[in-house]
């Protein structure tokens, strides 16, 4: 049988996606239903457990392929934006509802039950948050599940920005969170991730998937006149955003938080930790 990425592999040794009959090993195939992330943000973690590893978080408006589910509340599936696979919430998602038509530009913002802002808000949406809105009522948009969010925080669905780096710039000082991507807390890949999905920029969720599909190649190591704003530099498990050639904006365990460092100072510290860097790759090349 065919070697696959795991975490990208609807596939366990009990069952499998449908699709993958013939390809995995698996005492069952099944086939998956879609469904639509209805929390702000829901934890994919690699087990059915609470308390298990966050692998990644998979944000409101989302698809999601389910292939199983338990009696603890735990389903398991595949992200459709990345592909990812693992347990998320039950109770996150729901039966597919309208087809979103516009998403959240701001780094957060609030759903009210009214159109009032002196409401207590009922949810806080990250950027990058897909919703249905059924009309503009004077400055709030008003979802089709019938709540009221500042139009101004908001984008239609097809609507990109144009540098990713200042949208990632944006999260500067948000904590370091492994598997987070939201402002409540992220890592370094989804930091990168969520950046360039704001742009329309398909991207991997993890960063040994990143350097391998994004871009192409500058060097294997830095010389910072060659630095371009944008330019990706790779360790093994981080990837960096270079901001310009004398710094860098990265979600990083040191600072515990989306910090700006000089670049010749963090490789120096990142050697120490993680070893020489691996790659440094420029977009749109």
């Amino acid at each position: 049988m065919r070697a696959f990425d795991p975490r990208l592999t609807p596939a366990r040794a009990d069952l499998a996606a449908k699709e993958l009959e013939g390809q995995v090993a698996a005492a069952r195939y099944v086939e998956g239903r879609v469904y639509e992330v209805v929390e702000p943000q829901a934890p994919l973690r690699l087990t059915p457990a609470p308390d298990a590893p966050l692998a990644t978080e998979a944000l409101k408006g989302e698809r999601v392929t389910i292939y199983d589910a338990n009696a603890e509340g735990w389903a398991w599936g595949q992200l459709a934006a990345d592909f990812y696979v693992g347990w998320l919430p039950a109770n996150a998602l729901a039966p597919l509802g309208a087809p979103p038509t516009h998403k959240v530009a701001a780094l957060r913002t609030f759903a009210f039950p009214g159109p009032s802002i002196k409401l207590a808000p009922i949810e806080v949406l990250p950027l990058g948050a897909r919703l249905a809105v059924a009309r503009i009522d004077e400055r709030m948009a008003v979802t089709r599940s019938g709540a009221f969010v500042p139009a101004v925080h908001l984008a239609p669905i097809d609507v990109y920005e144009t540098d990713f780096v200042a949208v990632a710039e944006r999260f500067l000082g948000v904590p370091y969170l492994w598997g987070g991507k939201t402002a409540l807390g992220l890592d370094c890949s989804g930091l990168l991730q969520i950046a360039l999905s704001a742009c329309g920029i398909s991207c991997p969720r993890d960063s040994d998937m990143q350097e391998q599909a994004l871009g192409s190649p500058v060097a294997a190591a830095v010389d910072r006149s060659d630095l371009k704003r944008g330019d990706l530099v790779f360790w093994k498990g981080h990837v960096a955003i270079v901001r310009d050639r004398a710094t860098f904006l990265h979600a990083n365990a040191f600072h515990m938080a989306v910090a700006i460092e000089p670049i010749d100072d963090a490789i120096a510290r990142i050697r120490d930790a993680s070893g020489e860097i691996t790659s440094v790759r420029r977009l749109g090349r």
